[in-house]
């Protein structure tokens, strides 16, 4: 029977600390892995653990730690994986968490299911928050098979929340909540929203593979990117996913929210309008060390059959139809130059003009419009064990991913697909992570960033991407420079230790400074934070924007 017709696995989440824990050893071998490319996420269950079976006598596993994770992620994906996994020693009642990972399951050739809570429970102070953030999220999450040829997923929670000064600013300017879609006002100023994805995915062919579902998805290697992130609300997709040899080839259709209707300064009740967003990305490794991946992506504010064409460059289309709809081009590449060390980065073309892009006709066009990422990872630094280091620069030129036409910026739900701060902006990061004890992850990251900020509404610099790039522009077409506008300086650094109690349940110790300069405050924005969360089978929220 063809292999294709074999264990068929739901997608992981996309969770940087989880997926951090099985790239690394990629990197550490020195070469791209033949079973999944990692350019575009998130990965399937079923891949992963064919991958984890090969780690199993490599010598890249030496630490305690190293055999901890080994041993934590074949358990979280035990009906994917060769290599013996253990049941509890005391399941609860004898009936529940007969494995660590999963509160019930059933497991035969025809169905496969998996079943367990989530929770997520934090406190915190910071300085100078009349309202000490804080955050209820209670729910449940299952995934599973039929007859091991489809996949499937579903995931549900509710929550209350107290952001961070910071976080709250961003989501008033922006109307909505980072990475969630509508939401209440909750005691004043809170905020009280429901969450959900779900899928379905199985095989057309042997090499082709299809899901449908909402979900958010992330192109690239680094913390950031700029061709498409997970930081906006999941959106409704489809998705085409055909590997053949050394190549990958992802198709992505998808129908996204334009706008919300607000009433008082919050999201009502009507029919919001929406826009449609279709890409492409080609992945291909180049010899054993170097992938390469080629993206190009269209939105548009009405659905268009055009751009169903899995294979055709969606430029051609557009300009076919008179230029009407938001063309994106871009690149993405890792290179494992050396055992233990990648190279990485990105380039996401919004505008070209030749004797513009190269300063011939004039320096700082308005139609130079462009992302660049570049970063660098060194697994078990300093020949010490576990301990990861990750340095990474990201820019965008003003106006990159704003658009003329309404319901056609480069976003979803009022939020960036791209950098979480849109464009007009230089930005460098600093990751350091430590696992000194085998349950316990140490995380330190460090960040600069320059922005420019609009002085009111009506004003644009190029920053916001939800603002039409020819509206409310004070400056011409030459002369524009990263930073203008309200000149913003942004130190951030934040340090997390996060302890696993048992399997998936884990206990968050977060410490976050941060000071913003900016040329209309009189003094520095200094703000500190404290905060204590308990999770279980909840990504740890990230608030380093």
């Amino acid at each position: 029977m063809p292999e294709f017709l074999f264990a068929q696995g739901s997608y992981v989440p996309y969770d940087r600390d989880y997926y951090h824990r099985f790239e690394r050893y990629e990197i550490l071998q020195g070469s791209n892995n033949s079973i999944f490319q990692t350019g575009f996420k998130p990965l399937r269950r079923d891949l992963l653990g064919k991958y984890l079976d090969s780690l199993s006598n490599d010598p890249v596993i030496k630490s305690r730690s190293d055999q901890f994770n080994l041993s934590y992620l074949s358990q979280d994906n035990w009906e994917f994986v060769d290599r013996e996994t253990s049941l509890s020693k005391k399941p609860f009642l004898n009936a529940l968490y007969k494995r660590p990972g999963d509160l019930a399951y059933y497991h035969s050739d025809e169905f496969d299911i998996h079943v367990s809570p989530v929770l997520f429970l934090s406190g915190g102070i910071e300085t100078d928050n009349d309202q000490n953030p804080n955050r209820l999220t209670r729910g449940v999450v299952v995934r599973g098979s039929i007859d091991k040829k489809v996949g499937f997923y579903t995931y549900f929670t509710s929550s209350e929340a107290f952001f961070p000064s910071w976080i709250k600013n961003y989501a008033e300017n922006n109307g909505a909540v980072p990475g969630e879609g509508f939401w209440k006002e909750y005691n004043t100023q809170g905020y009280s929203y429901f969450s959900a994805l779900g899928h379905v995915n199985f095989n057309l062919t042997k090499n082709i593979q299809a899901q449908i579902g909402h979900d958010r998805n992330f192109v690239g290697e680094g913390y950031r990117s700029f061709l498409l992130s997970d930081f906006s609300n999941p959106y409704m997709f489809v998705k085409l996913n055909t590997k053949v040899w050394k190549f990958q080839l992802t198709n992505v259709w998808t129908q996204m929210t334009a706008d919300a209707i607000y009433d008082r300064g919050r999201p009502t009740d009507g029919r919001y309008p929406q826009k449609w967003f279709s890409f492409h990305r080609l992945g291909f490794d180049v010899g054993k060390k170097l992938n390469l991946g080629f993206f190009e992506s269209v939105m548009t504010d009405q659905a268009n059959f055009n751009y169903f064409n899995p294979i055709i460059f969606f430029r051609w289309v557009e300009q076919s139809l008179g230029t009407p709809d938001k063309v994106m081009l871009g690149s993405d590449f890792k290179w494992n130059l050396y055992p233990g060390m990648q190279l990485y980065g990105q380039f996401a073309l919004d505008e070209f003009v030749f004797n513009e892009f190269f300063g011939i006709d004039g320096k700082g066009s308005k139609r130079n419009k462009y992302g660049v990422q570049a970063g660098y990872k060194y697994i078990n630094a300093f020949k010490i064990s576990n301990l990861d280091l990750q340095v990474e620069f990201n820019t965008a030129r003003p106006y990159t991913f704003q658009e003329k036409q309404d319901y056609q910026s480069y976003s979803n739900w009022r939020t960036p697909l791209t950098h979480p701060r849109g464009a007009n902006f230089r930005e460098f990061l600093g990751i350091l992570r430590y696992q000194p004890l085998p349950k316990l992850n140490l995380t330190l990251i460090a960040m600069h960033q320059l922005y420019g900020a609009d002085p009111n509404p009506e004003t644009n610099f190029g920053g916001d991407v939800l603002k039409n790039r020819l509206v409310g522009s004070p400056t011409g077409l030459f002369g524009n420079f990263i930073g203008q506008g309200i000149e913003n300086t942004v130190i951030q650094t934040n340090l997390n230790a996060s302890y696993m109690l048992r399997h998936n349940f884990f206990i968050d110790a977060t410490h976050t400074f941060r000071r913003r300069t900016a040329q209309d405050l009189d003094s520095p924005e200094s703000n500190q934070l404290v905060q204590l969360g308990f999770r279980w089978n909840f990504l740890r929220p990230d608030y380093n924007y």
